[in-house]
């Protein structure tokens, strides 16, 4: 069974879910942040393994949240592609 979850607060959101890799879990991150110039969104997989799905769910919010911490203060550049991502 795999855990997943949302977290979001007006104008961004990120979403984890993991899965069963050898060794453990990874967790699937995504992330999506509203702008002027229109949508940001970002897809990725964690690049640990971790030994439960607890520790793989909240590390994925942690490297979810970091992102959005990031671009929302300016301080990562992250251009809109066709697609939005």
């Amino acid at each position: 069974m795999a855990l997943c979850g949302n977290v979001s607060d007006g104008n961004w959101s990120v979403s984890v879910e993991t899965h069963q890799a050898m060794g453990g879990y990874d967790c699937s991150i995504q992330l999506s942040h509203t702008t002027p110039e229109g949508t940001f969104t970002h897809k990725f997989t964690h690049s640990s393994i971790f030994p439960s799905e607890r520790e793989a769910v909240l590390a994925g919010f942690r490297e979810g949240m970091t992102w959005v911490q990031l671009k929302m203060s300016k301080t990562l550049s992250v251009s809109l592609g066709v697609d939005g991502m």
